[in-house]
Parts: structure tokens; sequence; C-alpha cells
């Protein structure tokens, strides 16, 4: 497979893999020792999740979300540097901030069939081609195999019109060893895998998108305001206690970060920092000439 890079590797390399073909793997990026504590945090939530009742979702496959209050160490996979420079790379150019979007594990046990293929920006009213609006990451816990349901990735298919669909003999299988991650924009098409093999594929689900846009996963009730208030000011936010650009997103006329922690009157009581403004100016901004009715994205291959 091709996309593959070292953890070593530029972060402009792997954004412009990414913004070429729709997605890159990194190897190598989350040590056995991490990994080790991270299956340990998520081994209770795991025991106790429904392993799925409906197609798109799996009837074999056990999900659950709000990690950043459920594990610790997905606080620090949310922040890992390399992955914010790309998402900051893949992103930036359309927003002033980006933000968290979802987070959640999808662990694939034998016997699930095939994923119905999708983009992940099918949420959101907006034709494709379309800039990217979503940057997702999957960390593999396991390795990620054809056989125990690696993703599956239709390559540039974020780049064409909603009237194209996909085959079979444009899907590859984003087969990885567990620790590295999988790096995708929202707008390829994309799903699971079958799990035709006697052990459960792992992954763990960190995704991006611009600040501006409603977060998938409303990460204001995925904790507690006290549990937020106890994160790093840079989580916080991340998850979304900011501004998305200039005046939006405040509380009472107050920077949501300042409203979050009762802060005094410091340097969050602007609501217009001309470093935010700058990077306003900046965006490249989208340009809507027309709509239709295109409906979701889901394609059944086998």
């Amino acid at each position: 497979m091709t996309n593959v890079f070292e953890a070593c590797a530029s972060p402009n390399d792997i954004a412009t893999s990414i913004k070429t073909d729709g997605y890159a793997i990194i190897k190598d990026l989350l040590t056995p020792d991490l990994r080790s504590q991270l299956q340990s945090e998520l081994a209770p939530f795991l025991g106790t999740s429904d392993t799925g009742h409906e197609d798109f979702m799996g009837h074999f496959t056990r999900r659950f979300g709000s990690l950043l209050a459920k594990c610790p160490m997905s606080q620090h996979l949310a922040l890992q540097p390399l992955i914010l420079q790309i998402v900051n790379d893949v992103l930036g150019p359309y927003c002033a901030r980006f933000q968290l979007n979802y987070t959640g594990v999808m662990y694939i046990e034998p016997g699930e069939k095939t994923q119905v293929m999708h983009r992940d920006t099918s949420i959101y009213p907006i034709q494709n081609p379309a800039p990217p609006m979503i940057l997702a990451t999957m960390w593999a816990m396991t390795d990620f195999t054809i056989e125990n349901g690696a993703t599956r990735l239709v390559p540039g298919s974020h780049i064409w019109e909603d009237e194209r669909h996909p085959t079979a003999n444009d899907i590859v299988g984003a087969e990885m060893k567990a620790g590295s991650v999988l790096l995708y924009t929202g707008n390829i098409i994309h799903g699971a895998g079958a799990n035709r093999a006697n052990s459960t594929r792992g992954g763990l689900a960190i995704h991006y998108s611009l600040g501006w846009l409603r977060q998938e996963e409303n990460q204001y009730l995925a904790m507690s305001l006290e549990e937020a208030r106890e994160l790093p000011r840079e989580l916080q936010k991340l998850m979304g206690y900011d501004l998305g650009t200039v005046n939006l997103g405040f509380v009472d006329h107050q920077h949501p970060n300042r409203f979050l922690n009762k802060d005094p009157d410091d340097n969050n009581d602007t609501l217009g920092p001309q470093d935010l403004m700058d990077k306003d100016n900046k965006i490249q901004r989208m340009k809507v000439t027309g709509t239709s009715a295109v409906g979701r994205a889901r394609f059944n291959i086998e």
C-alpha cells in the first residue's frame, strides 16, 4: 500500500499525501507501552458496550465515545504534535480555528460484515467536490489486516463529484501494524471491512473539523464543566471552549474559555483578538453557486 510514512517523516509530506489521495498512514506513532496503557483504560468500557444492532454501525462491532472523559490517554492522542501539525496544514486554509469533532472506538469482532461505504462529511449539506471539512485519525490498537476488517478506502474520491460511484476495483485496504495511525479526509469514501478472522480488530478514532462547523459528537455534554476545567487549556480550546473565529462562539459576550474557567479580566476578554482576525482574513472562503438534493453517500460494495 502506498502513502505509508515513518513517524519521523515531514508533516508537509504527509499532508501532501492526504491532499492528493485523501489519506496517509504513519507507522509506529504509538509505542507499545502507551498502547498497553490505552488498552487498559478502554477495557472496562469495551466489556460493557453493546455489539451493535443495525447495519451501518454493525451487528458485531463494539462502539463507544466520549473518550476524553473515559480514557485519559486519549487526551494525549488528541494533542499529538505531529497530528496537529498535519491537521493545521490540511484544514487550516479553511478556518481560523479547528476543533475536535468526534472521539470513539470501533472494535470489530469476528463475523462482522462489510460496512456500507460512505463519506463522514455527508452529515453536512455541502456537495462534492468540496474543501476538506474533517480530518479523521484511526489509531490501530491491533493490527489492521484485510482479513480482520481493515478500513477500506477509495483513493482520490475526496475530489469526486457526488454522481460518481466507486467500484470494487477502486478500493484499497488500510493495512497497518498496531501502533500506527491512519489519517483521512472526511469526504473520502470509506468504510470498515468485514472481519473474517478469529480475532478482533480494534481502532480508536479522533476526528478534527473546521471550527465553524457543528461537531458530530457534542463535546460540551461529553464531560461535565468541572471535568473540563481540569483539562489543559489547549485541550479545552480544541474541544470547542474557544472562539471559532472573531465573535463566533461567545457566551454572554464573554470568551468561552474565560467563561469556562471563571477567569478574571485577562487576555481572554476580547472577542476579536488581532491574531484571530489576521487568520480570519486569510481563510479560503467557500462560494456556494447553487443547490440540489444529492442524498447521502452510501455504497454497498463487497
